[in-house]
């Protein structure tokens, strides 16, 4: 399988992939009558986009299996507005309307990758899934609580297994740098999950911390830490509003959540701590527990965070504030987990996504077919900011505090994609067109003030000819070429409209 722009990785597991290659193609001259838009789902004269295939082929379903794409990128042009500058004087009022008015910080759309790390006291079983207290304990699914008393004494409870959580082979060195060689360029730490185990020292989680229990250690400060001083991404924290058996919260769910006890006392309390202590420039809201925003206070809350915080300019968020918000109310849209829409939207969203097709936390029980290939990957990526999405790709650390083997693979081999290819991901634009009309697996994006467009292709045409629907390109003036071969490529119009783009023959030594 072919890892897009000509570099050849080989697919693990058992099946074998065609000897077929991916490359990037960039003209380095507008097409001529090719306008272009962005974030619209028509074209600017008002037709609406042809498509004969939609974004993301599982219709928002999750990842998908599909072990015989490689993948390529070609470069076309074209001509869109760029995004205005954040304004930063702009006063919020602690409304959705007000809120919702608020231009998203110009570097998140940029960025378009990210790594999602998702680490608690759940990675201590390392059994089924990071939701594993609420299947033992409230499901009661006959497989976790057969695992409990296969494995663990009868009176064993899940507080039990927080001093196990020993992060002992924890390096936030080695973490960062890990996340820097992916090619990422923001993070996002899960300090709380519904489990209500912080991974710095709250004081509002006496003894149900990193600091007082287990690593003894301010998790978050450490990353934040070695993420700022030895890279260049973003530092941003993922933070669950409820928490599963808390007292409080259950007291207030019994009252249909007049009373708000455990918003006032715990999540407020907690989330302008984290703000405050360590600036994340990614807030990742989750877990509402059914209650409504108002409950939350999140509308006060997101107030303070545009106008007061310290990260007021920078700060993305997201849009899971309160039951009913979610894909409507917020910074970016995730609309559900592994969103992949179909086709593209009028508002920034994220496609959040598990490596472990299976599990957002680390899973001692999970198989080599579980997890993504590289191929499968790149293609969730192409796919996702082609649609005008971000990618945020989830690992699971062990309860030792390290990165397995296959994650750490999945991520290096991310970044060796993107060190030729990430021309046609970070701060580009959609095109007129997501995909092709012509040949299937071709994704567009494009950078209008270059005028440029990629095309990235994720199969190497056995015959050596790229055959595509959509560019409007001029003889004498369009020029196309493979991203990291850098030489100008031959083309020919097709009779009616596009192009064929005769591509390179070379071996697997000359991929770039």
């Amino acid at each position: 399988m072919q890892a897009s722009c000509g570099r050849s990785v080989p697919a693990p597991g058992p099946r074998p992939l065609p000897s077929q290659r991916g490359g990037c193609l960039s003209p380095r001259t507008a097409w001529s009558g090719d306008p272009g838009g962005s974030y619209s789902a028509r074209d600017p004269e008002g037709r609406g986009i042809r498509r004969p295939r939609a974004c993301g082929q599982d219709g928002g379903r999750g990842a998908m299996r599909s072990p015989k794409l490689p993948g390529l990128v070609l470069s076309l042009l074209l001509l869109l507005p760029p995004p205005g500058p954040v304004g930063g004087a702009a006063r919020f009022d602690p409304t959705w309307e007000s809120l919702d008015a608020r231009q998203l910080p110009a570097w998140f759309d940029q960025a378009k990758f990210g790594i999602f790390i998702h680490w608690g006291v759940f990675s201590v079983p390392s059994f089924g899934s990071e939701w594993f207290w609420w299947y033992w304990q409230k499901e009661k699914l006959p497989s976790y609580v057969d695992f409990m008393k296969n494995n663990y004494p009868p009176d064993f409870t899940y507080a039990d297994f927080g001093p196990l959580f020993t992060a002992k082979f924890f390096d936030a060195n080695q973490w960062a740098d890990i996340l820097q060689a992916s090619g990422a360029k923001y993070v996002v730490l899960t300090s709380k999950h519904h489990e209500g185990f912080t991974l710095w020292g709250s004081e509002r989680s006496w003894n149900w911390n990193a600091v007082d229990e287990g690593p003894k250690k301010d998790i978050v400060k450490e990353l934040a830490v070695a993420v700022r001083t030895r890279t260049d991404l973003r530092f941003g924290l993922y933070y669950s509003l409820f928490e599963w058996f808390h007292p409080l919260f259950l007291e207030d769910e019994s009252s249909s959540f007049q009373k708000q006890q455990y918003p006032l006392s715990k999540m407020l309390p907690e989330l302008y701590e984290l703000v405050n202590q360590y600036q994340p420039e990614v807030l990742w809201s989750d877990g509402d527990g059914g209650a409504p925003d108002t409950y939350w206070n999140s509308t006060v809350f997101l107030a303070w965070l545009y106008n007061e915080s310290p990260v007021r300019d920078t700060v993305v968020t997201n849009d899971r504030w309160g039951a009913g918000s979610i894909c409507k109310h917020g910074g970016y849209y995730t609309c559900s987990d592994r969103y992949n829409p179909g086709h593209l939207l009028p508002h920034k969203w994220e496609n959040c996504m598990t490596i472990d097709q299976f599990s957002w936390g680390y899973r001692r029980n999970a198989g080599i077919s579980d997890y993504l290939t590289i191929e499968e990957l790149v293609k969730q990526l192409v796919e996702t900011v082609s649609c005008g999405g971000n990618l945020l790709m989830n690992i699971g650390p062990t309860k030792d505090g390290t990165i397995s083997a296959i994650f750490e693979e999945r991520l290096r081999q991310m970044g060796t994609w993107l060190k030729v290819n990430g021309e046609a991901i970070y701060d580009t634009h959609a095109w007129r067109s997501q995909n092709d009309t012509v040949t299937p697996e071709v994704w567009y994006t494009s950078k209008p003030k270059n005028k440029l467009v990629y095309a990235m292709f994720l199969k190497w045409p056995t015959s050596g000819q790229l055959f595509l629907g959509q560019p409007k390109a001029t003889l004498g003036a369009t020029e196309v070429e493979l991203l990291g071969h850098g030489q100008p490529l031959q083309w020919t119009p097709l009779e009616q409209n596009g192009i064929m783009v005769e591509l390179p023959q070379l071996t697997v030594h000359q991929m770039p």
